[in-house]
């Protein structure tokens, strides 16, 4: 669908010689003089390569259509990650480029996620803002240290390091957040 360049909003994504970008930044520049243009600060969904791209404001540029659905996480066959759409029972595998490092940690079996899918290719995927997680090693509280907010260092069941406050032991099933690992709070059971 083609849309007027002015139009476009962080979030959207956009064809541009076959290559799909997610728009960054949109800003529409109208100077003194001359014709107003539309600067989109771009990534390209394949690589993760950014661009800066001008436009006229009155130019079409191609939108791409992009379904946003619900998956199940399954299973990780070492190339890719493979999700189940909920309504459906098609498995959708998902390469690791998509999926990410840092997300890839926080992945449970049988954790929903949105996936965002263009013509039946994932082109990214959403964890749920926060997990439940089991702390697997820390250092034993000492006493007194609870007179200020301080943090203790601990590794979690899947690896990750975060820190966590005194009264927390090894054993305690914390909220973590999934964009940086941080603690939100004790689960509640």
């Amino acid at each position: 669908m083609k849309v007027n360049a002015s139009a476009l909003r962080q979030g959207n994504v956009v064809e541009v010689d076959g290559a799909l970008y997610a728009v960054l930044t949109a800003e529409n520049i109208k100077p003194g003089k001359g014709t107003p243009v539309t600067q989109l600060e771009m990534r390209r969904l394949s690589d993760g390569v950014k661009v800066t791209e001008r436009y006229r404001t009155t130019e079409q540029v191609e939108r791409a259509y992009i379904e946003d659905r619900t998956y199940q996480y399954l299973f990780n066959d070492g190339e890719n990650y493979t999700f189940m759409e909920v309504e459906t029972y098609d498995q959708l595998p998902v390469p690791k480029a998509i999926v990410g490092d840092q997300a890839a940690k926080f992945l449970q079996d049988g954790m929903q996620v949105q996936i965002k899918v263009h013509e039946g290719v994932p082109v990214s995927m959403e964890l749920p803002p926060r997990v439940t997680l089991t702390v697997v090693e820390t250092e034993p509280a000492m006493k007194g240290q609870t007179a200020h907010a301080s943090f203790k260092p601990a590794i979690l069941d899947n690896g990750v390091r975060t820190t966590v406050p005194p009264h927390i032991t090894v054993g305690t099933k914390i909220v973590v957040n999934t964009a940086d690992g941080s603690y939100q709070e004790r689960a509640k059971t």
